[in-house]
C-alpha cells in the first residue's frame, strides 16, 4: 500500500513549545504530572510516517543515537531530548549546545499536530481528547523514544522504515517505508518488518525507554576514575597504607569484572538491547578484631548497569569495572547478583556477606534492590577462595559468561 505526500520545505520555523508545567482546572484537556497520559506506540509511529521527514531529520536522529551509544546506552533518541535538545543522546547534559538543525524533527511534529484537524490523521482523536498543547506535552514527558537498531550498519543518507514495538513479544510487525521520489513528492509504503530487514535497511522503532533514568558504566567512569577504563588496565593506588585497628599490616585485594558476555537476547528485537544490572554486596575495608568492632561496619552495594546490544551477543565485552575496591582477608564471601531489567515494583534480595573475626564466621545482612519483573540471571554468594583460584578465567553464570580478576596489593 502506497500513499503519496507533497513535501513542503519549511524555510523558517518558530518553535514555541508549550510549558508542560502549567495546569488549570480542566483535567480533560491538560496533562497533569500525576496523571501522565498514555500514548499508544502505533499512533506515534503513524504520526512519524505522516510528517515530511528529510535527510536533515535522519541526520538528527543518527546524531542522537550515536551520542547515546558513546554514553553507554542503547541506540535511542528519547522524546524528552527530541523536544528539548535536538540531536542529544541519553546521558548528554541538557545544557549541551545542540548541533543546530534548520528544521528539527520536533518542529515537524508540532507543525503537523497543529494542523491535524485538516488532515484527519489517526492521531486526531487523541489530540482532540488531550488538546494540541496537552498532546505535545504528553509526548515530550512520555517514555517513548526512537530506537535505531544496527545504526552503525547504516549512514544517515537514507530515509528509514518506521515501525513500532507491538509490546507482545512478536518478532514481526508492520512498518512504513519512506521513499523519496526525487520530484518533490514522497511515497509511504506499508511493509512487513523483522530483525533481518533492520540489519540490512535503516529502521526506526518507536518503543519505550527503560534505561535513561540509570547511570551507565561509561558515565560512571567519567564521573569517577576509580571505575577504570574499559579494555585498559586497572590502576590500584600504590600509596595507600592499609592497616588493621590493632596496627598490623593487612593484605587487601581489589575485585574487578574484566569482561561480560551475553549468550542470549532477553527481549524481542523491537524492545532493543538487554540492560543488565550487576550488584555486589560486601563489607569494604573490613579489619575488625572483635565482635564489638564488627558492629561498626556497614555493608555496601556496588550497583551498575551494562547495556548489551543485540549484535554483541556472544562477544566478550571488556569493562574492567571495580566491584570491590578493598577486599580484606577477613571477608570470605560476597553476595553477587545479575538481573536483566524488565521493570515492575522495587523489591529486595535479602542476603549476607560472610566475614571472619577471631576465627569465627559472621553473616553481615545486606538488602540488594531489584525490580519485581526483572529476570534474575544469577544470584548467590561467591567465595574469595574461588575468585582467587579462577582469577582471569571465564566462568558461566546463568546465561552470561564473566571474567573476574583479583588484584592484590599490600
Amino acid at each position: 500500500m502506497k500513499h503519496t505526500f507533497f513535501i513542503i520545505v519549511l524555510m523558517s520555523v518558530i518553535i514555541g513549545f508549550p510549558s508542560c508545567e502549567i495546569v488549570d482546572n480542566n483535567e480533560d484537556t491538560h496533562i497533569m504530572n500525576k496523571h501522565q497520559a498514555y500514548l499508544p506506540l502505533s499512533e506515534i509511529c503513524f504520526l512519524l510516517s505522516e510528517i515530511p521527514i528529510t535527510h536533515e531529520q535522519v541526520r538528527e536522529v543518527y546524531d542522537a543515537v550515536t551520542a547515546s551509544l558513546e554514553n553507554g546506552y542503547d541506540e535511542e533518541y528519547t522524546m524528552k531530548n527530541l523536544f528539548s535538545a535536538p540531536g542529544a543522546g541519553v546521558g548528554d547534559k541538557m545544557t549541551k549546545a545542540t548541533k543546530g538543525y534548520d528544521v528539527p524533527l520536533s518542529a515537524l511534529i508540532e507543525e503537523h499536530i497543529r494542523n491535524i484537524k485538516t488532515t484527519k490523521s489517526s492521531v486526531s482523536m487523541t489530540v482532540d481528547r488531550l488538546g494540541i498543547d496537552g498532546f505535545l506535552c504528553a509526548l515530550q514527558d512520555s517514555d517513548i523514544q526512537i530506537y535505531w537498531p544496527f545504526s552503525e550498519n547504516h549512514a544517515a543518507d537514507k530515509l528509514p522504515i518506521i515501525t513500532f514495538d507491538p509490546e507482545d513479544g512478536s518478532d514481526v510487525n508492520i512498518g512504513y517505508r519512506l521513499i523519496d521520489t526525487g520530484d518533490g513528492f514522497r511515497d509511504v509504503e506499508e511493509v512487513v518488518v523483522d530483525e533481518e530487514i533492520a540489519e540490512e535497511y535503516p529502521v526506526w522503532v518507536v518503543n519505550r525507554n527503560s534505561d535513561a533514568e540509570y547511570t551507565s558504566l561509561e558515565m560512571l567512569r567519567r564521573e569517577d576514575p576509580e571505575w577504570g577504563e574499559g579494555g585498559g588496565n586497572i590502576i590500584v593506588n600504590p600509596e595507600r597504607s592499609i592497616r588493621t585497628r590493632s596496627g598490623t599490616q593487612n593484605t587487601f585485594k581489589t575485585l574487578i569484572l574484566k569482561d561480560f558476555t551475553m549468550n542470549r537476547n532477553y527481549d524481542s528485537w523491537f524492545a532493543g538491547a538487554s540492560e543488565f544490572f550487576v550488584k555486589v554486596g560486601s563489607v569494604e575495608d573490613f579489619t575488625a578484631s572483635t565482635e564489638a568492632e564488627l558492629r561498626l561496619y556497614t555493608p555496601s552495594v556496588t550497583d551498575f548497569m551494562i547495556v548489551v546490544r543485540r549484535n554483541q551477543k556472544g562477544k566478550p565485552l571488556p569493562f574492567n569495572a571495580v566491584l570491590v575496591s578493598d577486599w580484606s582477608d577477613q571477608m570470605t564471601h560476597c553476595a553477587f547478583m545479575i538481573t536483566e531489567d524488565d521493570g515492575g515494583t522495587v523489591t529486595t534480595w535479602d542476603c549476607k556477606a560472610l566475614v571472619r573475626v577471631a576465627s569465627k564466621s559472621y553473616g553481615v545482612e545486606i538488602s540488594i534492590p531489584f525490580n519485581s519483573r526483572d529476570d534474575v540471571v544469577w544470584r548467590g554468594q561467591i567465595a574469595s577462595t574461588w575468585l582467587e583460584k579462577n582469577s582471569a578465567q571465564k566462568a558461566h553464570f546463568g546465561d552470561v559468561d564473566l571474567t573476574f580478576e583479583v588484584v592484590e596489593y599490600d
